[in-house]
């Protein structure tokens, strides 16, 4: 491996609640959890793969959790030297949508990290618009959770009508923008260039040709590198990339390239 790596989609939590919060997203998704959800254990493992940089944020559950998650974000990522940038979290439920957005500017938080299963909401309900604006107008990505074969508040078609009502805003769906729903996501959202695509949680359910059909279809400027961090073993998320067999161009854009342009990270931290 020749190229430096950023791991664009890291779930981290204080060291004194990381063990309750990693044992709840595996009861949610029914999973046995690899990590513990500690900034220490990320940067461990991470760097065992060449990892550069982390993209970090957490969810808020609740809107009275949204300022001291962000805070705890900001002042990780400002301990970390470079190593780190930060998302921050919105709830559609706060009562101050532009002050929890102008917070998240003046702690430096480069984007905003949403997840509608948690959070039950429907990412086109028009609660959410408020959102979208304020992040289209202070030009904030907004990352988020989307797909799921039990709920239906971030399907595809849910998806479309956000694209097509923010053009100007940067959408990143994580888990290729459709977990469990991969195919019928890449052909109704590929479309769109103002949205992107992370592909962490989906190389357990996808065969190499399948990971590399997406790839082709969003197009390699348009995935990022990531691997839900606790959820997954770095290595083998490493490896089952690689197996897809794709070019040298496409491996820097998504292991690197695309994140920094969406994220605005320093290249040279990384190079």
């Amino acid at each position: 491996m020749n190229y430096p790596i950023i791991d664009a989609h890291c779930h981290i939590y204080p060291d004194k609640i990381a063990d309750k919060a990693v044992e709840a997203i595996g009861k949610f998704y029914d999973l046995d959890m690899y990590y513990d959800g500690r900034y220490s254990t990320l940067v461990d493992f991470g760097s065992k793969i060449g990892v550069k940089h982390y993209v970090i944020f957490s969810v808020a559950t609740t809107p009275k959790q949204v300022r001291s998650i962000n805070k705890y974000i900001s002042d990780t990522v400002k301990s970390s030297e470079g190593l780190m940038t930060g998302l921050g979290a919105l709830h559609p439920e706060s009562e101050d949508i532009e002050g929890d957005i102008a917070d998240i500017i003046s702690l430096g938080l480069k984007g905003v990290k949403m997840h509608p299963d948690f959070q039950k909401f429907n990412i086109d309900d028009k609660k959410c618009y408020k959102i979208y604006e304020l992040c289209q107008q202070n030009n904030l990505p907004v990352l988020l959770h989307t797909g799921d074969r039990r709920y239906g508040y971030s399907n595809p078609e849910r998806m479309k009508n956000v694209l097509e009502d923010f053009s100007f805003l940067t959408v990143i769906g994580a888990h290729f923008g459709g977990w469990s729903c991969w195919k019928n996501a890449a052909e109704t959202l590929s479309r769109y260039k103002n949205f992107y695509v992370d592909c962490s949680s989906s190389f357990e359910w996808l065969t190499a040709e399948e990971g590399r059909a997406l790839v082709r279809a969003y197009g390699a400027d348009h995935v990022m590198f990531a691997t839900d961090f606790p959820m997954w073993n770095h290595k083998t998320e490493l490896e089952r990339f690689m197996e897809m067999g794709l070019t040298d161009e496409e491996n820097r854009l998504i292991l690197y390239k695309n994140a920094i342009k969406l994220f605005g990270i320093d290249e040279s931290k990384i190079m």
